[in-house]
């Protein structure tokens, strides 16, 4: 099954732990990295003042269920240092199910596809970067979900950071 998986770090040296999520993803039984979005600076949304948030989007190829994929992106964040201690607060590595095939899910501790991403540029802009066509399980195309956004100043696309796949 292909899946979207959102990246983020906004605490120590971000580029690498964005890189390491990458690469433990892809040392993992049953994940195969497809490909990896550029990665882009962002402000944060939500909770209480941090620093800003490096954000990348990587497509897997995955044999996992959703619920084991949540699992293993929970086991690589606490790899890194994640400590769930408040809402949207600062973080190490937050690796996000954005979309999982066509599959729609609403349980308690898993949403897919991802409860904000049509709020979160973030989300949409690398995703759709990887992807130009995505669209949400009921066809609605991410690229109308991000015309829609009214803020275009939230991603700031930095070049100079790429994440080997």
């Amino acid at each position: 099954m292909r899946a979207f998986l959102g990246l983020g770090s906004n605490l120590g040296d971000r580029l690498d732990r964005l890189q390491a999520g990458v690469s433990s993803l892809a040392g993992e039984q049953g994940v195969e990295v497809v490909a990896v979005s550029s990665v882009y600076r962002t402000e944060p949304v939500g909770g209480p003042e941090q620093p800003e948030f490096l954000n990348a989007v990587a497509v897997i190829s995955t044999t996992l269920s959703p619920r084991e994929l949540l699992a293993l992106a929970q086991r690589i964040e606490g790899e890194r240092g994640r400590r769930r201690k408040e809402r949207w607060g600062p973080r190490t590595l937050d690796i996000d199910i954005l979309l999982y095939g066509d599959i729609t899910m609403h349980e308690a501790d898993l949403e897919i596809p991802h409860p904000r991403l049509a709020e979160r540029r973030f989300y949409l802009e690398p995703l759709l970067e990887v992807d130009p066509g995505a669209a949400l399980p009921d066809g609605t195309p991410l690229a109308d979900l991000l015309e829609r956004l009214a803020d275009d100043s939230l991603v700031l696309h930095d070049p100079e950071f790429r994440i080997e796949s």
